[in-house]
């Protein structure tokens, strides 16, 4: 598709729905493929900014992934796949559609293995590292306490052993990245992970619906199994406890009248447990069907 495009104002009705997705890294690769078992399908150019997609008046730009928030707000590009810290730290105006399920991480205040600082209030008059300044500040404001911030894009973990600061605040996923710096997580300011926003002046809502809900179906796929199983007429009020169902099992008879088969909807991440509970009922055949994508 050609970058040589008349410009568009973003309040231009005609034109199609735009969804911002990190250009690189992993979540650019996990948001591209979130989006193909949506049935968002696009196949991007070399080097290009923007796709259009087959099947739905929508196209794909793509851009750093700290850009979407204010992008989004901007009515730049209508839906955005980005941080809940991103959006956080911009303070833009957004409306949150979805929780993707994917990049969570925690946001924490960090200083040396070997600080004498071990409570909030010594971080008075300190200086902080960070990439999330307006975060941390209003995270210390609510606790009473003031702090020099020393702004940084990238390799917050070294500033401590550079002199440049007594603390920083970061992203932390494992961990090993704090223990192979000497660092220790002092408190946490919050959890975040990867998130749909949209414009809060969208013009075209319906479209908008639509996609979320695609994307909402994959989401929620990822989180459950399907689990099926035998289970002994008598003991089916005791399956049906472990095995409620999203809003109710699927049961149905078998030729042997004392056996009868179910069909639950199950968490994924609880699966082994609940196998493990039905054979002590004395359940068989039970078998874990993964989800692609569903509606509820």
């Amino acid at each position: 598709m050609s970058e040589n495009r008349p410009h568009q104002s973003a309040a231009t009705p005609s034109r199609l729905l735009r969804i911002g997705l990190p250009s690189k890294g992993r979540l650019a690769e996990i948001s591209a493929q979130l989006l193909a078992e949506a049935g968002l399908n696009f196949r991007r150019s070399e080097r290009s900014l923007f796709a259009r997609c087959r099947d739905i008046p929508a196209e794909v730009i793509f851009l750093r992934t700290d850009d979407i928030p204010v992008l989004v707000a901007e009515g730049a590009i209508d839906l955005g796949v980005t941080g809940a810290d991103l959006v956080a730290e911009s303070g833009a105006r957004l409306v949150h559609r979805l929780d993707l399920g994917i990049g969570s991480c925690r946001l924490a205040l960090c200083v040396a293995e070997d600080s004498a600082i071990s409570e909030v209030s010594h971080l008075q008059g300190t200086r902080i590292a960070t990439s999330f300044p307006q975060i941390t500040r209003g995270w210390l404001k609510e606790r009473g306490v003031e702090a020099h911030f020393v702004p940084l894009s990238g390799s917050v973990e070294v500033m401590i052993q550079l002199g440049v600061a007594e603390a920083i605040v970061d992203l932390v996923e494992t961990g090993s990245t704090l223990a192979a710096n000497r660092l220790r997580v002092m408190a946490e300011l919050g959890r975040y992970e990867t998130v749909l926003v949209q414009n809060p002046d969208l013009h075209q809502p319906a479209l908008a619906d639509r996609i979320v809900r695609r994307l909402e179906g994959v989401v929620i796929a990822r989180t459950y199994s399907l689990l099926e199983y035998n289970i002994p007429r008598g003991r089916l009020p005791e399956a049906e406890a472990i095995t409620p169902g999203f809003n109710s099992p699927t049961v149905s008879a078998l030729e042997d009248p004392g056996w009868c088969a179910v069909r639950a909807m199950v968490r994924r991440g609880e699966v082994h447990g609940i196998m493990e509970r039905l054979e002590a009922i004395g359940a068989s055949a039970v078998i874990e069907t993964r989800i692609a994508n569903c509606r509820l």
